[in-house]
């Protein structure tokens, strides 16, 4: 990080500066008096020039150096670098760009101190791509200060307020030794108590061990934690570039051993291309041979566009077959729905006019077949009791039964009955509709499941206004 200061002291003097005067003295007979008139103040002013001067500038540096302290540097990055390894290995921004480009753009702002120390970093990816726990920060903004020996991070939302990060805790603590190595995180709840993560992981502890950095994790209670609930490795043994990317993950014995889990799985890497991307991650057994995982895959493969967003995973097997292949959906490309056809308008006509037959005919059967597992009726009522509208609700089982005889007395609808639907929009595989019958203005979502149409939510009041306090 370059940092740099210039500071300027432009001091002018007007005709009355000692620097400046101008002294004439005529020659006369009196003129080697003169001295002791003009030489004393002139010496005077000089001082106080000086000793003005003086504390001048040790008022400029000093204020300088409380700005200097409060200064820091701020960058922005379009990503962070891919981590499923540890939170031993720090969190570092990748594809960087510059202010303006962000601001047009998703992307994380890190902020440093003047020692080069990340100090903040404010959550602005609004990509919707399915991340790795350990490849976010979970929350808005990570705040991180610093203490003898430790580093504390904390996290909030968009409005200043503490909350938990992915792992489910509100403070994370990580400790130094005297030569700046990680040895411990531990995590905390809001009120500094010690908690577990939702991992079951209270405390990871690292040391060293040749290239390798040394992991174990420990629940309350002490007891030993896999690396994660999904992947048997008790003791780790990581493998660090000297650029702080993790290389590889290996499952140790108590005497640090390489060693096989339960699938047969002893360690597994990763591939970083020049840009930061994580371009592959694969499996290997204790004899260093490629091998399946539990997910019956060997090694997987990520592709990416030119601006880092990862676009398609592919996974293969230990002969470099393809066993999986799908693109990564998010926000970053979006194919729209195209327009819906004459057979949709028409199924959602039909189950929407369906709803009002059923009651109109007396048909439960009918209902069924319009009406979603998941109705959600609702009207406006009044609370006599609180004297105030309120929401009453309708099952889907009671409107199956009120299509048995709700209307059986036919006197809820003339007849012919005067019943209208308008589709108000439709993308893909939702719609909104208005329903409107003798009595009753209704608004309709259907939802298509399985390529058929059904009502899912209904939202209902009588059309005579009067009804209803003014």
């Amino acid at each position: 990080m370059e940092l740099g200061r210039r500071l300027t002291i432009d001091n002018k003097f007007g005709d009355t500066s000692p620097w400046a005067r101008k002294i004439n003295i005529h020659q006369n007979a009196n003129a080697k008096h003169l001295d002791e008139r003009i030489f004393f103040p002139v010496t005077n002013l000089v001082f106080k020039f000086i000793m003005t001067f003086a504390i001048r500038l040790l008022f400029l540096l000093f204020t300088t150096s409380l700005f200097s302290q409060a200064t820091s540097n701020t960058e922005y990055f379009r990503h962070l670098r891919y981590n499923h390894i540890s939170p031993y290995i720090d969190i570092s921004g990748i594809h960087p760009i510059d202010k303006s480009t962000a601001e047009a753009t998703s992307h994380y702002v890190f902020t440093y101190d003047l020692s080069d120390k990340l100090i903040e970093i404010v959550n602005n990816h609004y990509h919707t791509e399915k991340k790795h726990p350990l490849a976010s920060i979970g929350v808005y903004r990570l705040m991180i200060s610093y203490t003898s020996g430790k580093e504390i991070r904390t996290f909030y939302d968009l409005n200043g307020k503490r909350i938990s990060n992915d792992r489910e805790v509100y403070k994370e603590v990580y400790s130094y030794d005297d030569k700046g190595f990680k040895t411990k995180l531990q995590f905390y709840d809001i009120n500094d108590v010690a908690i577990e993560s939702n991992w079951s992981i209270a405390e990871y502890q690292w040391s060293q061990k040749g290239d390798l950095v040394i992991e174990r994790r420990l629940n309350l209670e002490k007891e030993a934690v896999n690396v994660s609930p999904y992947f048997e490795f008790g003791v780790t043994g990581i493998l660090i570039d000297k650029d702080g990317t993790p290389n590889a993950h290996y499952n140790l014995d108590q005497e640090l051993n390489v060693i096989n889990n339960a699938d047969g799985v002893a360690s597994y890497r990763d591939v970083y291309d020049a840009s930061g991307n994580h371009i592959t991650y694969s499996y290997y057994d204790s004899n260093d041979s490629l091998t399946l995982n539990k997910w019956k895959f060997a090694y997987g493969q990520k592709s990416y566009d030119e601006l880092g967003n990862n676009t398609l995973l592919e996974q293969f097997d230990t002969d470099g077959k393809l066993t999986r292949n799908r693109p990564v959906y998010s926000n970053v490309t979006i194919e729209l729905s195209a327009m819906a056809t004459a057979q949709d308008s028409m199924d959602i006509k039909k189950q929407s006019l369906g709803y009002l037959m059923a009651l109109q005919k007396l048909d439960p059967i009918l209902m069924n077949e319009v009406m979603n597992d998941s109705l959600n009726k609702v009207t406006i009522g009044y609370g006599r009791k609180i004297k105030e509208e309120v929401t009453k609700a309708t099952t889907r089982d009671q409107m199956i039964s009120f299509a048995e005889d709700w209307n059986k007395s036919n006197t809820k609808f003339p007849s012919p009955p005067n019943n209208q639907v308008r589709i108000l929009g439709i993308y893909n595989r939702i719609a909104s509709v208005e329903l409107i019958s003798d009595n009753w203005v209704e608004y309709l979502h259907l939802i298509k499941l399985n390529g058929k149409w059904d009502i899912v939510n209904l939202l209902w009041q009588h059309k005579d206004v009067s009804r209803y306090p003014k």
